[in-house]
């Protein structure tokens, strides 16, 4: 994701990294081609303006309006999946200090599921963007786990398991009671359903035909532009066509881009920088009843 100052009017609309120019600089190329063509075929041919100028603007109008409704709510739909995704993640981020609070404070030493959680969301990062390469948790787990993690199908859920095996073993130990072991599992079971919530965006993504659809009705609309253009504004016709196709679509490829939330795109979620900041208080925290043991002396 990338970082901005939401008031810097004049830096955010010279910016190019990021934007979806690139992804439509080659298409508005085309369709700035195609109007040149017509404005051509218009002033050298014997009879094309005649047939030219029966072009109405009219019904593509009417087809313009009805398209700018399918892209704004594909729009709506990919940003809700984009919000989700992020209301998932900060889940996660909740749920890993709270149990590594109440493990700290009944359990006293809780350094092994402190490198549990770190791993959890590196493991699940990875998992969500089709990764196999789980070296960044080689170094919080022993050998034995990590080559358990590493050969499963779903590396996350089993970090969830140790997190698991972790409480049974020290409530078993006589370090806390049943009712503290079941908040800490309750802290787990939310990694989980957080877990399950980023798969079900992953795997359902915007309905094929309503994809399509949108792609062919905008295809339509921007390739016979500039023949509804050209009776009435000319050469001109050329940078009103590169403003509507921008506009179109730019719109379009913006909702694209944030469709999947959990890749490494410029404009997807920071998922590095959570796992860091989740890393970080799950150190703090497990290293808490030391601190407060020099505090107290």
């Amino acid at each position: 994701m990338i970082s901005y100052d939401a008031k810097g009017w004049l830096p955010l609309t010279l910016a190019y990294r990021g934007t979806i120019i690139p992804r439509v600089v080659g298409r508005i190329a085309l369709l700035v081609l195609l109007t040149v063509l017509v404005l051509l075929v218009r002033e050298f041919v014997p009879g094309s303006e005649t047939v030219l100028n029966h072009f109405k603007p009219l019904g593509h109008l009417l087809i313009g309006v009805a398209l700018g409704l399918l892209i704004v709510f594909r729009n709506n739909c990919s940003y809700d999946r984009y919000w989700e995704g992020r209301k998932l993640w900060g889940g996660i981020v909740n749920s890993s200090r709270n149990l590594l609070r109440e493990a700290v404070t009944f359990a006293g030493e809780a350094s092994e599921l402190a490198k549990f959680v770190t791993a959890y969301p590196l493991a699940l990062k990875q998992h969500l963007r089709g990764s196999t390469d789980l070296e960044e948790i080689r170094s919080l787990v022993s050998p034995a786990v990590f080559d358990h993690v590493s050969s499963a199908g779903n590396p996350p859920s089993i970090l969830a398991y140790y997190m698991t095996a972790w409480i049974r073993d020290r409530f078993a130990a006589g370090k806390f009671d049943s009712v503290t072991a079941q908040s800490l599992e309750v802290n787990v079971r939310a990694f989980l359903d957080m877990q399950g919530g980023c798969e079900r965006i992953l795997r359902t993504p915007i309905p094929f035909a309503y994809a399509v659809h949108i792609k062919q009705l905008l295809l339509l609309y921007l390739t016979s532009l500039p023949f509804t253009l050209i009776g009435e504004l000319n050469w001109v016709a050329i940078p009103a066509v590169v403003v509507i196709a921008f506009g179109l679509l730019g719109i379009e490829e913006a909702g694209v881009e944030i469709e999947d939330p959990f890749g490494d795109d410029p404009n997807d979620l920071p998922l590095d920088a959570i796992c860091v900041t989740i890393g970080r208080d799950a150190q703090s925290l497990a290293e808490a009843p030391k601190r407060a043991d020099r505090t107290e002396g």
